[in-house]
Formats: structure tokens, sequence, C-alpha cells
């Protein structure tokens, strides 16, 4: 009989989390690394890396990377293919946002977006499906969505549409994969403790108190939520879901 360690572990896995420095990543990343992966974060702030991998212990390495920069990227899979050998899981987290009205947008700030969430997360991931399919691996590829993709919020309408392109990314990678070993799903976190959401929120009680009042479960989420979907999604435990976008937000997406 399967042991639950078997089962959930990560053992002799090695993850790669995009922006795993920081936020909901590095709450990823400590949570893989916990299951028994070995864990490689990546983004652009290399102290922040350094220290964010010291943090996680001897499971975590980091490498920069620019995901606006397309053109690295394949040479920073090869990197990561040297240094650390082939993913088996990949977190596509990494993440930028604007706050604007629409009305006062344009399209150079939309592509700062998009190149991020979709274009650099689309071109990491052919890397990585490339090498899995060569070495006829087992893969997870997981996608950071939001909440937003499912509800209306203003004045972030580039995430939005980057977010809501990214749960086509799923289920449109999912099929076609599906039968190649490679599994495609994401998480949507709504709510979030985070330091991006305090700053966010700092001095404005209405828009506090507008947030928790959406909430079903009447308080924010934590972190390491996050994490945990993500190492349940990547483990054998979820060897038959693929194509599924998880809410992780105590219900605030469909609650009153």
């Amino acid at each position: 009989m399967k042991q639950l360690g078997d089962i959930y572990g990560l053992a002799g896995k090695t993850a790669l989390v995009t922006g795993g420095g920081t936020g909901i990543g590095l709450a990823i990343a400590k949570c893989l690394a916990d299951s028994g992966a070995k864990v490689v974060i990546a983004g652009r702030r290399e102290n922040i890396l350094a220290k964010s991998s010291d943090e996680i212990g001897n499971n975590c390495q980091y490498l920069k990377l620019d995901l606006q920069n397309i053109d690295s990227i394949k040479s920073f899979e090869e990197e990561v293919n040297n240094q650390f050998g082939s993913i088996d899981i990949l977190v596509n987290n990494a993440g930028n946002t604007l706050k604007k009205p629409f009305e006062e947008s344009n399209l150079d700030e939309f592509d700062n977006i998009f190149d991020v969430h979709v274009r650099g997360a689309l071109e990491l991931s052919r890397a990585v499906v490339k090498r899995m399919l060569a070495n006829n691996q087992i893969g997870s590829i997981l996608f950071i969505s939001s909440m937003t993709a499912y509800i209306g919020q203003p004045n972030v309408s580039g995430y939005t549409i980057s977010k809501t392109a990214i749960n086509g990314v799923i289920r449109g990678l999912s099929a076609e994969f599906a039968g190649r070993g490679i599994r495609f799903n994401g998480v949507a976190p709504g709510w979030i403790d985070t330091e991006l959401y305090r700053n966010a929120t700092k001095g404005d009680l209405a828009r506090q108190t507008k947030i928790l009042s959406r909430i079903p479960m009447g308080s924010l989420g934590e972190p390491e939520d996050i994490g945990w979907t993500c190492a349940f999604l990547a483990s054998p435990a979820a060897k038959y879901i693929t194509g599924q976008v998880i809410l992780v937000d105590g219900g605030g997406a469909t609650g009153f």
C-alpha cells in the first residue's frame, strides 16, 4: 500500500518557480521544498533571490530571469537543465500589474503586462515541454491565474485580460498534452495577505471593509494556501487532474 508521503510527496523532483523570491511565489517555493522537491527560484532581483534561497534552505537554488526578455528564455532553460537537471514541475508565477483607468492606458503598458504573464510564461513553458518530451518525462506545469479573471475589478484591465488569457492557455495546452504525460493546471488566488495586498490597501479602510465583506469565509488567505495547492497539483495525488484552474479565495468569486 502506498504511503501518504509517496502520494503527496515530491521527492526526486525538480521544480522551477518564476517570481519565487517574494510573496506568493516564495510561499509556493517553500511548500514545494517542504514536499521534498529540489526547487529553483527565478526572478529579476538577484539579491532578493539569494536571501529567499537561504531562507528556504538546501533544497533551493536560484537563477536570474527577466521574462520580458523573450530572447533570453531558451538559454535560461538550458542553464537550469545544465546546473540542476531537467525540470519536472514548472510554476509560472511571475507577474506584474498596472493600476490605471482603461481610457488613460495604452497598448505599450498592456504589452508590458502581457509579456510577463502570457508571452514569457508561454515561451518558458515551450522550452520546458520540449525537454520533457525528449526525456519522456511525466511533467506538471502550473500557471498562477487570479480571481480577477472571474470577477470584474476596476482600473486593472491589462492584468485582468492577461489572467483571463492564462485560463485559456491552460485549457488549450491541457488538451494538447494530456496524452503525452504533461499536465497543465492553474491556481487562481483571491485576496491573499501579502505585502503587495497590504501596500495596495494601506490606509483605505473602505476598500479593506469591502474586500472582507465579499469573502464568505471572512478572512484573507495566506500565501501558503496557494503554495500547498500547487504542491498538491504537482504531486502524484493529482495525476488524473489536468485543464483545471482551482480558485483559492475563501469563496470570494462565487460568494455574496
